[in-house]
């Protein structure tokens, strides 16, 4: 493939296929119920019946309006409504809000609550192994640990939790281990010394001086500088900005200016979604992931804001920390790190970090927001030489004192084993809304908690081996 001028197939938002967006959705027509497991206490009949792009819009209107009397919101996305949490008894409040269109539901926990035991979490359970964000539909925080948190690790996670009270944090386990994941939609390569990298490209964005470049992982972005669109080609594009641990994600710059590289996702068997903006995501709405080593998947966002806690590369004794990330149920294996995250309406939602599980067990899966990763860089999507404004590129609201975001990329022979990718597991969710989705496609094909292992090796070939720990493994 010549690098001057990309076929689309090949320059589309790197997400190597396996089966259509439109076949996922058919596939599963009646998996999409609500998440929610609890009567939500909004007048009968007063709530709007909304898409989860519409419900963004109308959970942020509510933040404004009733400001902290607001304490987190989701997508009910069986029923297409906006749920809001209130923590204030006053009548006038939950008016308003129904009268918005939202149904409303009065919790104890206010998210100043829920942030300062977010924070405690940080300072005394900053752990390997462990992950948190704020559940709006249990308006609890929910620290997630996964196997390799043991004896005196899993002692003190469990003593943090207990401390938090039983109405303000829970505590569960995850069969499999946290760590991000090499590869992903159509595979990128760089040739270190110790072997190749190989990662997903993730979508394809115009620099903020106009230069053709795509977005992937912060931990690919890191590990190589050149990269190339075959595994022993010559490099077609160099890192132009890496952020990892922190945060995850990397804009990378094709060589030549004149690349074409079309706002579109490749969803396999020639078809292609084409990406319209960026978007923030909402708790409850369905989302599509695609990646090189699995194809494509579908399921929920269960949770903004996430914070997880990656065994350090580096040092043995070390904690690789990515904050602001979105949590979901739908499965990824090494190979699928950087693939595109996205709604079935166009929008851009996320790359692919990390997580735990595979395709077969399940788990929980971490993407970095592509709103913070386009803020960040000056970036923007949009065909090569266009303009390409996108919406949703904003701050993300959420709970917990995390803020950032890891976007992985990495793009990877579709060969490459599983590792340890998320899958169902029912995750906490951040109190964040906006991104958008329609509800009427199907939710995750994923189910259970993940105890897929895998070696998510990032910096080989990437084959698992079913025994890797916790690592930001490139």
């Amino acid at each position: 493939m010549s690098h001057k001028r990309m076929p689309k197939r090949k320059a589309a938002i790197a997400v190597g296929g396996v089966a259509a967006l439109g076949a996922a959705a058919l596939l599963l027509p009646n998996a999409n119920a609500s998440q929610d497991k609890n009567d939500a206490a909004g007048a009968a009949g007063t709530a709007k019946t909304l898409k989860a792009s519409a419900a963004s819009d109308l959970s942020a209107q509510l933040q404004k309006l009733l400001g902290d009397a607001l304490a987190g919101s989701y997508y009910d996305s069986g029923k297409q409504q906006l749920v809001v949490n209130v923590v204030s008894g006053d009548n006038n409040i939950i008016q308003q809000a129904q009268k918005a269109g939202a149904v409303v539901r009065q919790v104890e926990n206010s998210t100043s609550e829920l942030k300062a035991a977010a924070r405690t979490l940080k300072t005394k359970a900053t752990i390997p192994g462990t992950a948190w964000a704020v559940d709006p539909r249990t308006d609890k925080v929910v620290v997630t640990a996964d196997s390799s948190v043991t004896g005196a690790k899993w002692n003190r996670l469990q003593s943090t939790v207990q401390s938090l009270g039983s109405g303000m944090a829970s505590l569960k386990k995850s069969a499999g281990t946290f760590k991000t994941f090499v590869s992903g939609g159509d595979a990128i390569f760089s040739q270190v010394q110790g072997g190749n990298v190989r990662c997903s490209l993730g979508f394809n964005v115009k620099a903020s001086d106009g230069s053709p470049a795509f977005l992937t992982a912060g931990h690919c972005g890191v590990a190589a500088k050149d990269w190339s669109d075959s595994q022993n080609g010559q490099p077609i594009a160099t890192v132009d900005q890496a952020t990892f641990p922190g945060n995850d994600f990397s804009l990378v710059k094709y060589d030549d200016a004149t690349t074409q590289a079309p706002s579109d996702v490749n969803v396999g068997n020639g078809q292609t979604v084409q990406i319209t903006q960026a978007a923030d995501a909402t708790v409850g709405e369905t989302v599509f992931r695609m990646g090189s080593t699995t194809g494509l998947h579908n399921g929920q966002v269960t949770g903004l804001d996430a914070t997880v806690n990656f065994q350090s590369e580096t040092d043995p004794n070390g904690v690789d920390t990515v904050n602001g990330l979105i949590q979901t149920n739908v499965c990824a294996e090494p190979g699928d790190s950087g693939g595109s995250l996205f709604t079935q309406d166009g929008g851009a939602v996320g790359l692919t970090s990390g997580g735990s599980g595979d395709c077969t067990s399940g788990g929980e899966t971490f993407f970095q927001p592509v709103t913070a990763a386009l803020q960040a860089t000056g970036a923007t999507l949009g065909d090569g030489g266009g303009a390409g404004d996108q919406a949703g590129a904003g701050d993300q609201a959420g709970a917990g004192d995390q803020a950032g975001a890891g976007d992985q990329a990495g793009t990877a022979d579709p060969s490459a084993s599983a590792g340890d990718q998320a899958g169902a597991g029912d995750q906490a969710g951040g109190d964040q809304i906006g991104g958008s989705a329609d509800p009427s496609a199907s939710a995750g094909d994923q189910s259970g908690t993940g105890d897929g292992t895998g070696t998510g090796d990032q910096s080989g070939e990437g084959t698992g081996d079913g025994s890797s720990s916790l690592t930001g493994s490139h």
